[in-house]
């Protein structure tokens, strides 16, 4: 605040507001996440009884929440063929995560811990394709990457690596993605892409105003002076 105009203070909380509303989508949308809607997981309340004997959350726990995102992600896709008007396509995406017909089986999983959660908290978690359909490691699986983002601390607190199979509960045995879900697939990895480039751009942006602010405020002559009589200005 020290050597800012009113018009400077003005610029620094639009940017603080900035930081406060936007922390998510942009620490997300820099790696390839797409946020919003039913996307993922948003908002979860962690419970207090989630914690372990070493007073934080338990971590099968993440297990849990990657789930519930890996669900909500497969579920807005047919939730989006609907709004569409694709009643066909939009009943295809939701028996994925039916024994009906063609499903997803999660075959491993793989989480990395970088900061243990405590009550209270809310978590988001989102997930993305590592690849798109066409270089996946095989024709009946997806590799997905998911990132569970504390709100209290507003970080990464785990990463979370999956595989999963494509599964014709049918016929019993893996099988190929899909058309349907392929067209949809390499769309969303497009996406994806573009979410990186926005979300940097959009970080570079107010990186670049805050280092205005810096400067304006330093070369400022009526800079506010300390105690001592040295200019300051921060």
């Amino acid at each position: 605040m020290f050597g800012c105009s009113p018009a400077q203070v003005t610029q620094a909380g639009g940017i603080l507001h900035a930081l406060a509303t936007e922390w998510r989508s942009l620490s997300a949308g820099s790696e390839g996440f797409l946020t919003g809607g039913r996307r993922g997981l948003e908002g979860q309340q962690v419970v207090w009884g989630e914690q372990d004997s070493f007073q934080h959350v338990n971590n099968v726990q993440y297990v849990r929440w990657a789930e519930s995102s890996r669900v909500n992600w497969a579920t807005h896709f047919a939730a989006a063929e609907a709004a569409r008007g694709d009643r066909s396509r939009a009943r295809r995406w939701a028996e994925l995560m039916t024994p009906d017909s063609v499903g997803l089986i999660l075959k491993s999983i793989r989480v990395d811990y970088k900061l243990p959660l405590t009550y209270p908290d809310r978590v988001s978690v989102y997930h993305r394709l590592r690849h798109p359909p066409s270089s996946q490691p095989s024709p009946s699986s997806l590799i997905l990457d998911a990132a569970v983002f504390s709100h209290r601390h507003r970080r990464v607190s785990a990463r979370v690596e999956e595989d999963v199979v494509i599964y014709d509960y049918r016929a019993a045995r893996k099988t190929e993605m899909p058309a349907f879900m392929r067209d949809v697939l390499e769309e969303t990895f497009v996406r994806q892409q573009d979410e990186v480039v926005r979300a940097r751009r959009r970080i570079w942006d107010l990186m670049r105003g805050v280092e205005r602010l810096e400067k304006e405020t330093w070369d400022r002559p009526d800079a506010v002076e300390d105690t001592g009589g040295a200019a300051r200005a921060k």
